[in-house]
């Protein structure tokens, strides 16, 4: 697992890298593609403007050719040698008028949002400005941002003006055009971008939780060793206490034999309470922790629990301190849970403490809504990472030279599990070498 996880993680950042390549690849051709097919649109439409203007000035009575006379050539009305002069476009059209044909063409072409200017222009290569739309000068200053099409207007071939009428211009700018370019793709470029969002988001979660089964496998790993060892020194020492209950100088000594089978009482009970912890953790696993909440007062529940640890204070020369100060400590509680969860707070004191010289400081105070119990120890303390994570399961803190811990780092998981249950909090401070304390916050009975 090891030597394979880091080969999974380099072949998911390969993909990912190549996802991305792929997504501006495509991006950029796609900008290319998108912008010419707008540009043909735009051409294609201006020209079938240009067309019917073309078409209109040909059919309108003032721009029809004078009627020729068999013998004399030009009709009266004409001077001989006077050059004809027909209308411009801005003599027969307003700015409006040309400027809602463009706007019909661009939408059947399918350029419903387009923003364009235009302009009519009589000279082929200076394009001096015949009419122009309002915005036309404004758009035409930023000429890099523009994108500018240039449609010539003359009589249809074959007509009877074709040669008389001086050329014009549809001049068509489209102002900030590579804005108008990406906002034309904008639901093809979000979907591009959900999709390689989700695709991000199934790699995430995939390394998560490849990381979540390494570090449950080694929880696993650990979990089994530390069970072996708990449950290997009490059979042990029953097997040995066993033994000599057999032997017939033990049996003949009632005090022995009484001293032996003491022993393995003992060690029998902790030996349950092992199977009780694990099958505590199973229940809180299948979230089967069933509460028998009533009122109980804390203050006998905290001094029934402080007297459980007499014998591990003299070992240890320490002692329990308590301050129960509160005047009211009643609390709506399991009284087995609720006992269990402050016992295991107590013995996490006694556990992570020095040598000798052990101080467990019990204090309690009310407030209107709340009980607050707070355990203050002068033990070994915690690291900042520790306080983060003493509440996950199977954590358990290194102790550094200390190797009398036990247990199986299900107790803190225990107490964060009941204390939620009650719809309390509970809070950790810890320094590391000077002690640590808990602060416990369970809701009050309500008063009658």
């Amino acid at each position: 697992m090891k030597k394979v996880f880091p080969v999974i993680i380099l072949l998911i950042s390969f993909s990912l890298l190549g996802i991305f390549l792929f997504q501006y690849s495509w991006v950029k051709n796609l900008l290319q593609v998108q912008e010419q097919r707008i540009l043909y649109k735009v051409d294609k439409a201006a020209y079938n403007v240009a067309l019917e203007l073309n078409r209109q000035a040909s059919h309108s009575p003032s721009m029809r050719l004078p009627r020729r006379l068999n013998n004399l050539g030009f009709s009266p009305e004409l001077e001989i040698g006077k050059k004809v002069k027909p209308p411009q476009i801005s003599q027969r059209f307003t700015d409006y008028e040309i400027y809602e044909k463009l706007e019909h063409a661009f939408h059947n072409e399918g350029l419903e949002r387009l923003r364009f200017e235009f302009a009519i222009t009589t000279d082929k290569e200076d394009y001096v400005v015949e009419m122009q739309s309002p915005n036309f000068i404004n758009a035409s200053l930023d000429t890099a941002g523009y994108r500018r099409r240039v449609i010539p207007i003359g009589p249809e071939q074959g007509s009877d003006w074709e040669g008389l009428i001086s050329e014009e211009n549809l001049f068509i700018i489209i102002p900030d055009f590579k804005q108008q370019l990406w906002a034309s793709l904008t639901w093809m470029l979000i979907g591009a971008g959900i999709f390689t969002l989700v695709v991000i988001a199934a790699f995430a979660v995939t390394v998560r939780t490849m990381l979540n089964q390494k570090k449950l496998s080694e929880i696993k790993s650990d979990f089994i060793n530390n069970m072996t060892h708990e449950f290997k020194t009490p059979i042990a020492t029953i097997s040995l206490a066993v033994d000599m209950v057999r032997n017939e100088k033990v049996q003949a000594n009632p005090e022995k034999l009484n001293y032996f089978s003491n022993i393995i009482k003992e060690e029998n009970k902790r030996m349950n309470k092992h199977v009780e912890t694990i099958l505590q953790a199973a229940a809180m696993d299948r979230q089967e922790l069933k509460l028998n909440m009533k009122p109980v007062h804390a203050h006998g529940m905290i001094t029934s629990v402080t007297s459980n640890f007499t014998l591990q204070l003299e070992e240890k020369h320490g002692q329990i301190e308590l301050l129960l100060n509160a005047k009211n400590d009643t609390i709506i509680a399991d009284e087995t849970h609720f006992g269990n969860l402050l016992n295991n707070l107590v013995d996490n004191a006694v556990k992570y403490s020095k040598d000798e010289g052990l101080h467990i400081k019990i204090s309690t105070h009310s407030t209107k809504k709340f009980l607050l119990i707070r355990i203050e120890d002068n033990g070994i303390g915690m690291s900042k990472e520790t306080v983060k994570r003493v509440f996950e399961k199977f954590y358990r803190a290194h102790t550094g030279n200390v190797h009398n811990v036990k247990g199986f780092g299900l107790g803190m998981s225990y107490v964060k599990t009941v204390i939620d249950e009650h719809k309390g909090r509970i809070k950790v401070e810890s320094v590391l070498g000077k002690g640590s304390t808990f602060t416990v916050e369970v809701p009050l009975a309500k008063q009658v």
